[in-house]
């Protein structure tokens, strides 16, 4: 009897012959981009957004917006890659870059691929914990059976674990358009917000480079190109144009969804907490200020998003920490041992006692470090003729990759700048 997976491939295919027109048969090329959209909702997301509007209001909603242009930019990238070659961009990396390379790159991504477990298994149990009055520990256990009762459905193909995070997006996406109907919404610093560049301080400066990481994450760089390599079966480049078309319009609204549902986290904080409470900066002192201020439905959805986010970011975590080690080393792990890899770092801060927030924005400024590595990669191989062939990106989208990766690594010099005490020195100028 064939599976949902195999009727959305047959689907697929037909669509491409011609044989299925209407937008039902187009509906069938979503999934990929929504999966990697989760990455840009994790609750690393939540602990960035939170201090930067409690903080300085609607002042950074500039650094989410930018944020996710340059996501929407190298997902698409991404995606073309693995249409083009049918293969994932670690997969390519240790074909084409000397093994000294291959091993530094991959060292890296793991780091990342733990940084990123780190924020999403922990939001997941920060949320169950608080709502359902558990210790963290016990919510963090309760994260990881969810987990792994989830990853199960990736054993009967793609199309289940689409439709199951698409479900789990849906629900953050609901829950933060009633938030903006409930919050009080200065719509006129909002505005000016999001095209005004400012930093007020160093501490922003943090807390920006941390909107980056949070947005722009390595692991959904490598996923998404992994994601399209046996989706569609593509006969000629005709049928490439098809997919890569239909793949850009769904990079661009999934996206779009996310950063709005960013953009949400931050003027949401930004009209509760900004004045009179800018000091809330941990998701659990959020929670409980939110009820008096707006109220326990309020307080509630928050809780359901957060939910919804770690759990649906923690899977695709470790989908992506997957293909990553089989990419670069070419060696595949069972999927309950990743998953339990990549959970430790997460007992470890809770047992030594971190503060958990704190230990979520740290994953960030740590991800938005590593970030250069996957952007790099992608940008030398979609523009290289000899891989993508007459899909090779042209000079305007090649700038444009340039220009968000220099953005990325500018800002990643300031914060180190900030580290070694010359902070000073920049904000002078």
């Amino acid at each position: 009897m064939p599976t949902l997976t195999d009727k959305t491939r047959s689907g697929i295919t037909a669509v491409l012959r011609g044989e299925r027109p209407g937008w039902r048969g187009k509906l069938l090329f979503a999934g990929p981009a929504i999966i990697a959209s989760v990455a840009y909702m994790d609750p690393g997301n939540y602990a960035t957004n939170i201090q930067a509007g409690a903080g300085y209001g609607y002042k950074l909603l500039w650094v989410v917006v930018l944020a996710n242009f340059i996501a929407m930019l190298f997902q698409a990238l991404s995606a073309r890659l693995g249409i083009v070659t049918g293969r994932n961009l670690a997969e390519l990396s240790r074909d084409n870059f000397s093994r000294p390379v291959v091993w530094i790159m991959w060292a890296i991504s793991e780091v990342a691929a733990m940084a990123t477990d780190l924020a999403e298994f922990l939001g997941g149990a920060i949320g169950l914990s608080l709502l359902f009055g558990l210790p963290l520990f016990a919510g963090m256990v309760v994260t990881a059976i969810v987990t792994y009762a989830i990853l199960i459905f990736e054993a009967r193909g793609f199309r289940p674990m689409e439709l199951i995070i698409g479900a789990m997006v849906g629900v953050i996406g609901l829950c933060y358009l009633a938030e903006l109907l409930i919050a009080p919404v200065d719509w006129a610093a909002a505005g000016l917000g999001m095209v005004q560049p400012v930093l007020p301080d160093t501490a922003a400066l943090t807390i920006a480079v941390g909107i980056i990481g949070a947005t722009v994450m390595p692991h959904a760089i490598y996923l998404h190109s992994g994601l399209m390599q046996s989706r569609a079966v593509v006969r000629h480049d005709a049928d490439r144009r098809t997919v890569l078309r239909f793949s850009n319009i769904e990079v661009v609204l999934a996206l779009a969804v996310a950063g709005t549902v960013n953009i949400a986290m931050v003027i949401m904080a930004a009209s509760a907490f900004h004045q009179g409470h800018s000091d809330v900066a941990e998701i659990e002192t959020a929670y409980h200020t939110l009820t008096p201020l707006l109220g326990a439905a309020a307080a509630g959805m928050f809780l359901a998003s957060l939910i919804a986010s770690g759990i649906s970011s923690s899977v695709v975590g470790t989908m992506a920490g997957q293909m990553i080690m089989q990419g670069f080393l070419h060696f595949r792990v069972p999927i309950w041992l990743r998953r339990l890899v990549t959970m430790v770092p997460a007992f470890a801060v809770v047992g030594m006692g971190v503060n958990a927030t704190q230990a979520l924005i740290m994953s960030q400024v740590v991800l938005s470090i590593a970030l250069p590595v996957p952007m790099v990669a992608l940008i030398i191989f979609a523009a290289r003729k000899d891989i993508m062939g007459t899909f090779a990106i042209g000079p305007v989208l090649k700038t444009l990759a340039i220009l968000g990766a220099v953005a990325v690594l500018g800002l990643n010099f300031v914060l180190l700048a900030d580290f070694f005490g010359l902070s000073t020195l920049i904000f002078a100028g």
